[in-house]
């Protein structure tokens, strides 16, 4: 059933304060960004995730949301979304989506990425990079007061253009003092997504997940979270907060080190470690 758009506007002190959310989550992703790599447990990198937040004074959002177990999710290979961190050792040929949400003074910064490990087959680095290009090219075709459609029109193109499939049982979500709010972001034009705007002031997020086969879904039993391709092919997502300005969508989420828009992968790309972990304070 359609639905009335509620319109969840922000004052300019809250969009200051959803600034400094997607810095601190980004800074975070910074962190953890060196040590995704070949011999280390999803475990662990859940553990520096929960360390850094909690040491810098702020609050891992999905950690008791909905009763799930952890600080982050971290989603392997033919894993959608929803993975959780386990003893599970990345190898070499790996891809991961590493998803973190921090909860800032009360406000929310959400963002994930894709990482490649190792030497990975070319359909994993080409749903990677399919991901990677749907993500700021949606981004970009996004202007103030225009359809969230906008988005599922230029991402299900783009993705059947390289042989690729959208999911459409997970989607993007408005973001602000609560996780998840209006308005739904589908990354596929549906009547509902024709009808909502994206207005001056909204924060919500974009986060297509590209799968290498089929775009369709299974959720694991056992755990009640994770959710894998039903044909066991590859699946990649890139995500970033989101403000809409009276100039154009504002990506709250930049990391320093992390892919902009442009980027190339490579089979190797995010393979080596280059330090130990430490904690650096936010700002």
């Amino acid at each position: 059933m359609l639905k009335k758009q509620k319109k969840l506007i922000l004052t300019t002190e809250q969009q200051d304060a959803m600034r400094r959310a997607g810095r601190v989550n980004a800074r975070l992703l910074d962190y953890i960004r060196p040590h995704v790599t070949a011999g280390i447990s999803t475990r662990q990198i859940d553990e520096m995730i929960h360390g850094w937040t909690i040491d810098n004074g702020h609050v891992p959002a999905t950690l008791g949301y909905q009763n799930y177990p952890k600080s982050c999710c971290t989603s392997i290979n033919d894993v959608i979304c929803h993975g959780i961190p386990d003893e599970y050792v990345l190898q070499d040929g790996d891809i991961i989506n590493v998803d973190i949400t921090t909860i800032v003074d009360g406000w929310h910064g959400d963002q994930s990425e894709t990482f490649l490990i190792g030497d990975v087959s070319e359909e994993r680095r080409a749903v990677t990079q399919c991901a990677f290009d749907c993500l700021y090219l949606a981004i970009e075709a996004l202007t103030p007061g225009c359809r969230v459609s906008t988005i599922g029109e230029t991402v299900v193109p783009e993705a059947h253009r390289r042989g690729f499939t959208v999911v459409r049982e997970y989607v993007g979500h408005g973001l602000g003092l609560q996780f998840h709010l209006d308005p739904s972001v589908p990354h596929f034009p549906n009547r509902q997504s024709r009808i909502d705007r994206l207005y001056p002031g909204m924060c919500f997020t974009v986060e297509p997940m590209i799968n290498a086969g089929s775009r369709y879904t299974r959720s694991d039993k056992d755990d009640g979270w994770t959710v894998r391709t039903k044909d066991g092919r590859a699946s990649a997502q890139f995500e970033h907060s989101l403000l809409m300005t009276e100039d154009g969508p504002e990506i709250l989420t930049l990391t320093e080190d992390g892919p902009r828009r442009g980027h190339q992968f490579e089979s190797n790309s995010g393979s080596r470690s280059t330090g130990d972990a430490n904690v650096e304070p936010a700002s």
